[in-house]
């Protein structure tokens, strides 16, 4: 009788859709990079927003658009954000449209990229290169200053 129970419990537990936030993505740290790129993206570029994400996931895809008008390939945007690992050559030029990533390592080392947003002890971090925001020609609103760097 205490098996039949038990495998009862054990089953009603598993078929429960109490538990399925378990399995899911968590979406409010996608959410919130979402709102900070769109407001980055808007105070550095003027006009309508055409964002690139390569290797975008279906839930960042759902989040993203909501703020920005999504492009499946680099060359028809003009705002690209690499928040993976991707090869350079995956990337189109950058030419004609501003590149911001999620590592600060790559922030250094690439001069494509005018910034990046990383997150670091579970906060957001925003950093700027003030010698390729001048290179771009990108003024960005006061609110921006504190974390614009000069390297």
């Amino acid at each position: 009788m205490r098996v039949l129970i038990l495998l009862i419990t054990l089953l009603s537990f598993l078929s429960s859709e109490n538990y399925t936030f378990l399995v899911q993505p968590y979406s409010k740290e996608v959410e919130l990079e979402a709102k900070i790129i769109a407001e980055i993206a808007t105070a550095s570029l003027h006009g309508k927003i055409k964002l690139f994400i390569p290797h975008m996931s279906e839930m960042e895809e759902k989040v993203y658009s909501k703020y920005f008008t999504l492009s499946s390939k680099c060359e028809t945007s003009n705002f690209v954000f690499v928040n993976k690992s991707v090869e350079k050559e995956s990337l189109c030029d950058n030419t004609n449209r501003l590149f911001f990533t999620n590592n600060y390592r790559k922030l250094l080392s690439d001069e494509k990229y005018f910034g990046a947003l990383f997150w670091n002890k579970s906060r957001p971090n925003i950093v700027f290169i003030q010698k390729r925001l001048e290179i771009k020609a990108i003024e960005l609103p006061k609110t921006f200053d504190q974390f614009v760097e000069n390297f």
